[in-house]
């Protein structure tokens, strides 16, 4: 598939003038990112100044069919993108992995299931360049917040946390779940349009690491939602089709900033250890460095081969699951061993390694997180049922 950036013949002066490579240009924009990656940590402030740069480079459509207008990038090809960005800044790639996914799925399921209902989405994030973003673990298989049922449509009463880019952000793909009354609540599904004035952002996020994201909470009020702005409904608390493809796709893309965060910080560790005398002490612990980070690699390029089957199942959600936490476990004892390997050079903010720090424990909260994720596992070694385990 191409992972050429197809300039738009009818928009602004601003789009690339010739097909370019989505790597290429987090490559070429993260000498910027890096250096303002320190001040927005250290300030508590989101990446707004990043999400410009990322509109202005064409990253934003990357993800969008060719034939809709996009650059026609495929999962591989913008888990890359978000490694190279991570590097640079975790902020900014965690953030955008967010609209990144949210375009990867119904781009995935154009091109694999013929879905036409998600046509005008796609073509309007080319177009307009929007910014779609994901309440993501809070908005999980349970579902969150109150949709009531009114003539013409749905009342929704929500609110969001853990909204990543939530500044910067036109759309936010989300759900609230429909008392039925008789049986199993629902959960419908829908877009909510960040500037309608039933939509505030309250500013939450004060964290330990990723604290450029601007994670913060989106409260919805009273917000109307016509029968026609509900893409699909489901039961709240159970596996959906349309579920096993977001988990197979959004993944991969999510963790491929965490292992781009491991990277950085080994790089960072060994320029600081080859100021040391190489005893046997340092060669130790830069092995087991080495041998962690490597794991974490190899758990990301499984993650990329079950995408790459095209077939999102239960068992693409297990095999992916599984990458999600070995993933999570090495980049993590990675970052833990970069800190030791440095020694106390490390520890000071200067070097850039105690954000990697913090920001790798991002890692251990994205769904499945260990326990249901072993459970899940152990299902399918089993042979039972898994549609509740989340």
């Amino acid at each position: 598939m191409s992972t050429a950036l197809n300039a738009s013949s009818n928009e602004g002066k601003d789009r690339p003038a010739t097909p370019v490579d989505p790597v290429e240009i987090a490559r070429s924009i993260s000498p910027i990112l890096a250096e303002r990656a320190a001040r927005f940590d250290e300030e508590d402030s989101f990446v707004a100044e990043n999400y410009e740069l990322l509109k202005q480079s064409g990253l934003v459509e990357a993800g969008v069919p060719g034939p809709l207008g996009g650059g026609d990038a495929d999962v591989r090809t913008l888990a890359e993108m978000l490694r190279v960005m991570a590097h640079a800044c975790s902020s900014t790639a965690l953030a955008f992995s967010m609209h990144t996914h949210q375009v990867a799925i119904p781009a995935w399921r154009w091109r694999h299931q013929q879905v036409t209902a998600v046509e005008p989405l796609l073509k309007r994030v080319a177009a307009e360049r929007l910014i779609l973003l994901s309440s993501g673990g809070s908005d999980w298989i349970g579902g969150s917040g109150k949709a009531s049922k009114v003539e013409g449509g749905y009342r929704i009463n929500a609110r969001k946390s853990f909204t990543s880019g939530a500044g910067a952000g036109d759309l936010l793909m989300t759900g609230a779940v429909l008392a039925t009354g008789e049986g199993p609540d629902a959960v419908i599904h829908f877009a909510v349009p960040m500037k309608a004035p039933e939509v505030s952002i309250v500013e939450t996020w004060r964290a330990l690491g990723m604290r450029g994201t601007g994670s913060n909470d989106v409260v919805i009020d009273d917000l109307f939602i016509p029968d026609a702005g509900v893409s699909f409904s489901r039961r709240a608390g159970e596996w959906h089709p349309v579920f096993l493809v977001i988990a197979t796709t959004a993944m991969p893309l999510i963790y491929a900033v965490y292992l781009g965060v491991a990277e950085s910080a080994r790089d960072i560790a060994l320029d600081l250890a080859r100021r040391k005398h190489a005893g046997p002490g340092l060669l130790d612990i830069a092995g087991r460095m080495e041998t962690s980070l490597r794991a974490a690699q190899l758990a990301h390029r499984w993650m990329i081969e079950t995408v790459e089957r095209n077939a999102p199942s239960e068992e693409t959600v297990d095999e992916v699951m599984i990458g999600r936490s070995l993933v999570a476990r090495h980049a993590i004892e990675t970052v833990e061993l970069a800190m030791e390997l440095s020694g106390g050079s490390g520890f000071y903010r200067a070097a850039g390694l105690e954000r990697r720090f913090r920001d790798i424990q991002g890692a251990r909260f994205h769904p499945l997180q260990p326990g249901p994720q072993a459970q899940y596992a152990g299902a399918m070694a089993l042979g039972l049922p898994v549609a509740t385990i989340f």
